[in-house]
């Protein structure tokens, strides 16, 4: 982290900025209390690039709106009922939240919102003293009472009222902690650890949407690894996804084999790295992520003790994506993500044939289309899961991946395999056979399909005659 006079130099500069200049002439105008709040004074203390204006001020919603209205290009007041106004002030989109302090009851999924007039009881009921550090303006005046910048130097994530008080009051907090654990680097105070482990059933309390979001938000992370395990190690994980803590197999006493919790965690940091690499730049891609994390799911219930000291884990794919099908939808995620993450779980084994045997053309081409518009993906999944310490084994899987992938690509160029259909099309099946839409259309497309990623593509001619003889032949 950076010292205190670089962040606080770094913070002045940017009240000088004529978005926060603005609004602190703005509100101080009006007599009433601005300060900037959260992520923008915590990242100006580590150096981070400040991406996000959000302040908190005495002002209502109500009043908030009537003083940016006429210095706003735009306003938004889809959060005024958690006190949330959010405008455009000089091309940067700004929040600015009322004083308030959100709590659950302990049976419904919603907070209670109650709106305040003091910075210091708005601050302590924030999630960690990190992000509970403010910049009144336009007076320039750090406010830390709950020592956050000493927690940013331990690198440490503590509360700034008692954690299980303050999970009591919102239980999301929890996981954001894990967030952070995440995407800072810090590690949780022995006490928020401990509240974490108490009060992980109040998880349940929380929408599946929200915790959706969470979980989004930590996999979105350079390093998840750490949130993630955070979340294992508390029995949060075991409420909002159970298939991964169960993938923490007992190595039996004679059946040796990798630990599935470990690999799993193992081949997600690998995926992130072959995303850099490949795609660099890109946002994080999530359904990768999920799918590197979720991919040996099945082997659990899957999982058999032969004879010899094998332990096998048949049809772990198959079973993986049903598991993961349903996890998805359980935490509300959306059809196009379910149906990307389980595609790529059901094929993730499908390549460790192509080192048992040399692979025909037609197996290459029904690798691509099956694989459809995750090929890429796919590609890189199944490069992530490559986890073996045999550096001879890994290099001869690697080396047999890149050329699977020259023989996609050779092929793609010769044949367009990633839009492969029929040398005929339906109309011309109906014509040539002479008959109407129904069942044997689609036999028939089948039909031609099939002898389409065999030999590839076929003169119309021929492939009218592989058609009628199919058709005297049934």
């Amino acid at each position: 982290m950076q010292s205190v006079e670089p962040a606080l130099a770094r913070l002045a500069a940017l009240a000088e900025s004529e978005p926060v200049a603005t609004l602190a002439r703005v509100f101080a105008d009006a007599g009433h209390e601005l300060a900037l709040v959260g992520g923008p004074v915590r990242d100006a203390f580590l150096g981070r690039p400040v991406t996000d204006l959000d302040f908190t001020t005495d002002a209502t919603p109500d009043r908030i709106l009537a003083l940016v209205e006429p210095v706003a290009s735009a306003t938004w007041d889809v959060g005024r009922q958690f006190g949330t106004i959010a405008a455009r002030v000089h091309g940067e989109q700004v929040e600015i939240t009322t004083y308030r302090s959100d709590v659950y009851d302990g049976e419904t999924r919603k907070p209670e919102v109650a709106f305040g007039s003091s910075l210091a009881d708005d601050l302590v009921r924030r999630d960690f003293t990190v992000n509970a550090m403010a910049f009144r303006l336009p007076s320039r005046e750090l406010v830390d009472d709950g020592g956050g910048v000493e927690d940013l130097l331990a690198e440490r994530l503590a509360t700034p009222q008692a954690a299980t008080t303050s999970f009591r009051d919102d239980p999301l907090r929890m996981m954001r902690g894990a967030r952070f654990s995440a995407q800072l680097g810090f590690t949780v105070s022995d006490e928020v650890r401990e509240a974490m482990t108490a009060l992980a059933g109040s998880i349940e309390n929380i929408s599946a949407e929200r915790v959706r979001e969470e979980l989004v938000k930590t996999l979105s992370t350079d390093d998840p690894v750490p949130g993630i395990r955070l979340l294992v190690d508390t029995g949060i994980a075991e409420l909002v996804l159970p298939e991964l803590p169960a993938m923490r197999l007992e190595i039996d006493e004679h059946h040796h084999h990798k630990d599935v919790y470990e690999h799993s965690l193992t081949v997600l940091t690998q995926a992130i790295q072959y995303e850099h690499e490949r795609h660099p730049g890109d946002s994080p891609d999530v359904v990768l992520r999920i799918a590197a994390l979720l991919h040996d799911i099945g082997k659990p219930a899957t999982r058999k003790l032969e004879p010899g000291g094998v332990v096998s884990f048949h049809h772990h794919d198959l079973v993986g994506a049903k598991l993961a099908k349903k996890r998805l939808r359980a935490l509300r995620f959306d059809n196009d993500t379910i149906a990307a993450v389980t595609k790529l779980i059901e094929l993730h084994l499908r390549f460790f044939g192509y080192t048992d045997g040399a692979w025909t053309d037609s197996a290459v081409r029904r690798y691509v289309r099956d694989a459809g518009d995750q090929l890429e993906r796919l590609h890189e999944l199944t490069r992530s899961d490559v986890t073996t310490r045999n550096r001879r084994k890994a290099d001869r899987l690697a080396f047999a991946y890149d050329d699977l992938e020259d023989r996609v690509a050779a092929l793609s160029e010769q044949e367009q395999l990633d839009a492969i259909r029929p040398d005929l099309t339906g109309d011309d099946i109906m014509r040539i056979l002479d008959i109407r839409p129904g069942r044997e259309v689609g036999e028939a497309y089948r039909f031609l399909l099939e002898a389409r990623m065999d030999e590839g593509p076929l003169d119309p001619d021929d492939a009218e005659a592989r058609l009628r003889a199919w058709w005297a032949a049934r």
